[in-house]
C-alpha cells in the first residue's frame, strides 16, 4: 500500500491571474536549491485519518496559519515516489512575516551520532502561476495545473 499524504495550497487573485502560496523545504538537503525545492504544504497520514483534517493540520504545522475553508477539492495525485497526495485548494491571505514551521531532527553531519534541529519549511513565499510551475517540486506541478484549470487561467508552459 503506498503512503498517503495530504496538502492545502492557497491561492489569491491579482491582476486576472492567481499567485500560489508555497513553502521551501526545510533541511540540509534541501538549503541550497530553489527551483523545484518549494512545496504545497503537506505530509504523511494513516489511512484512518481523514485526509482534508490531515491537510489541515499539515497547514498550519507547516506555516503557522490556521487555514479557514472553504476548501476545493483537486484530486488525488501520485507522486514520483509512489506516494498517494491528496490535494485541496482554499483562497486566501498570508502575511509572509508571519511564517512560523514547525521543527524536526535528524542525524546530521550523517554518520556523525549528532541529532540538529530543523524547520521543515525554511521560509514562504507567493508566486504566479509561471514562477510557481519552476519552484514547485516536478510531482506537484500537476496539481498547480490542476488548480490553474479549475480558475479557467490560461495555459503556461
Amino acid at each position: 500500500m503506498p503512503e498517503r499524504s495530504a496538502g492545502l495550497l492557497m491561492f489569491r487573485r491579482r491582476h486576472g491571474t492567481a499567485e500560489v502560496l508555497l513553502v521551501h523545504m526545510g533541511g540540509p538537503f534541501w538549503a541550497k536549491k530553489d527551483d523545484g525545492a518549494w512545496s504545497m504544504p503537506k505530509g504523511l497520514h494513516e489511512a484512518s485519518e481523514d485526509a482534508l483534517a490531515a491537510a489541515r493540520r499539515e497547514f498550519e504545522e507547516e506555516t503557522g496559519c490556521v487555514p479557514k475553508g472553504p476548501f476545493i477539492a483537486l484530486g488525488t495525485f501520485r507522486q514520483p515516489s509512489g506516494k498517494q497526495l491528496s490535494a485541496w485548494a482554499m483562497e486566501g491571505e498570508f502575511d509572509l512575516s508571519t511564517f512560523k514551521s514547525n521543527m524536526f531532527t535528524m542525524e546530521w553531519p550523517p554518520k556523525s551520532g549528532r541529532m540538529a534541529a530543523f524547520p521543515e519549511a525554511d521560509r514562504a513565499g507567493w508566486f504566479d502561476q509561471e514562477q510557481a510551475l519552476v519552484k514547485v517540486t516536478k510531482g506537484q506541478r500537476s496539481i498547480l495545473k490542476a488548480l490553474f484549470e479549475r480558475l479557467e487561467l490560461p495555459r503556461q508552459a
